[in-house]
C-alpha cells in the first residue's frame, strides 16, 4: 500500500559509525538535527554499510562504534519519539533499491563526485579500487529517495552529492513514470552552515588527525587538550601583542564563548593584555558548560546500552514500513511488482 503522506516535509541525514563523536560533530550535524527534527518529519540514520566502503577490511568495531556514537546522538538532544531513528543495514530495501539504481546511473557520473577522486589520492593506506567505494553515492542516492527526502542538511561542500541524487532520481523517472505522477522527487540540499572549527594542533578536527576534542572527554582531559593547542605561531612571548584572527583558539571562542568573552579576548590578545594561557582556560570554561549536561544525559544511556539498541530498533521497524511503501511504487513503476495481472483478452473482454 502506498505510504499515508505526511504533512511535513521530510528530512534525511545518516553519519558513519566511528564511535565516540567529537566537537566537530556536534556544530556540523548535531546541532542542526536537534533543531530541525521539530520543524520537519526526521530519518536519521547509521550508515554502517556506507562505513564498509572504506572500512571493509577490518568490521570487529561495528557494533560498538553503532552504540558510542548513539550515546552522543542522543546526548546532543535527538528524540526517538520525534524523529526516527534507524540502522542502515536492519532496512534491506536500501540494497535492492541499491541496486535497481545502479542499473541506470552512468559510470561517467560517479567517477566525476568530487570526493571519489580526492579520497582516492589522500587515502593511500587503504584499497579503494573497489566497487563498493565507486558506487557509494548511488547507494547514498538510495538512502535519500527511499524515504522520498525532500531535504538534505549538508554543507557547500556536499552539495554535489546531493546534485547526484537529484540527477539519478530524474533519470528513474524519466524512464519509468511514464504518464503517472513520479514516483522519486528530487531531493534539495538543506544548505546548513558548518563553521570551521579547528583542532588542537590547527588543522581541520578529526579523530584520525589526533587532535579532537570528544563529546566525552571529561573536564581534565579538556583543559590538558586546551593547554596543548597551538595558537598565533607570531606571539613569541607573553608581552608580544597577537592576531587572534589567526589563532585557533580565538576559533572556538567564537563558536562557544559568550560575546563578552569574545570581545576580552580579542583586546586581551591584541594588546597582549592576556596571555595564551588565560585565553585557554576560557575557553575550556566554555567547553566544559556545554559538554557537562551532554555527558550527563550519555551516562543514562551508558548505564543502560540495551536501551540505545532497543530505540534503534524500533526505528529500523518504523523506517522498513516506509522503505517497503516506497519499494512497491518503484518495482511497479519498473514492472517488478510482486502482482499479476493476466494480459486482457481484447476478444473476450466483452462477453
Amino acid at each position: 500500500m502506498p505510504e499515508k503522506i505526511n504533512r511535513k516535509p521530510r528530512v534525511l541525514s545518516g553519519m558513519r559509525p566511528t564511535g565516540k563523536l567529537h566537537l566537530g560533530h556536534l556544530v556540523g550535524a548535531l546541532d542542526n538535527w536537534v533543531r530541525l527534527q521539530h520543524q520537519y518529519d526526521c530519518f536519521f540514520f547509521v550508515a554502517d554499510w556506507h562505513a564498509l566502503t572504506s572500512d571493509y577490511a577490518d568490521t570487529a568495531a561495528i557494533k560498538s562504534n553503532i552504540i558510542e556514537m548513539l550515546f552522543d546522538w542522543l546526548a546532543a538532544g535527538l528524540d526517538p519519539e520525534i524523529a526516527t531513528i534507524f540502522i542502515q543495514s536492519h532496512v534491506p530495501a536500501h540494497a535492492e533499491l541499491h541496486l535497481l539504481l545502479s542499473m541506470i546511473t552512468p559510470l561517467g557520473w560517479l567517477e566525476r563526485v568530487p570526493t571519489y577522486k580526492e579520497q582516492r589520492d589522500n587515502i593511500k593506506e587503504k584499497d579503494l579500487g573497489t566497487y563498493g567505494f565507486l558506487g557509494y553515492p548511488v547507494l547514498q542516492s538510495a538512502d535519500i529517495m527511499m524515504y522520498k527526502g525532500d531535504y538534505v542538511p549538508v554543507g557547500e561542500d556536499q552539495v554535489p552529492h546531493v546534485e547526484i541524487t537529484r540527477e539519478i532520481a530524474r533519470r528513474f523517472n524519466m524512464f519509468y513514470s511514464g504518464n503517472r505522477k513520479p514516483v522519486f522527487p528530487e531531493p534539495q540540499p538543506l544548505l546548513t552552515p558548518m563553521p570551521k572549527l579547528p583542532g588542537t594542533d590547527g588543522r581541520k578536527m578529526s579523530k584520525s588527525y589526533g587532535n579532537a576534542i570528544l563529546l566525552s572527554d571529561p573536564e581534565p582531559v579538556v583543559r590538558q587538550k586546551l593547554k596543548t593547542m597551538v595558537t598565533d605561531p607570531a606571539r613569541v612571548r607573553r608581552s608580544d601583542p597577537g592576531n587572534p584572527h589567526v589563532c585557533p583558539v580565538y576559533s572556538l571562542h567564537k563558536i562557544f564563548s559568550d560575546q563578552s568573552t569574545i570581545e576580552r579576548v580579542e583586546v586581551g590578545c591584541t594588546t597582549a593584555g592576556i596571555g595564551c594561557i588565560e585565553c585557554k582556560g576560557w575557553a575550556a570554561d566554555a567547553l566544559v558548560q556545554i559538554l557537562n549536561p551532554l555527558q550527563e544525559r550519555r551516562r543514562k544511556y551508558e548505564e543502560n546500552p540495551r536501551l540505545v539498541w532497543d530505540i534503534l530498533e524500533a526505528g529500523s521497524g518504523r523506517a522498513r514500513k516506509v522503505a517497503e511503501a516506497t519499494m512497491h511504487d518503484a518495482r511497479e513503476a519498473m514492472n517488478l511488482s510482486r502482482d499479476y495481472e493476466p494480459p486482457r483478452n481484447e476478444a473476450t473482454a466483452g462477453k
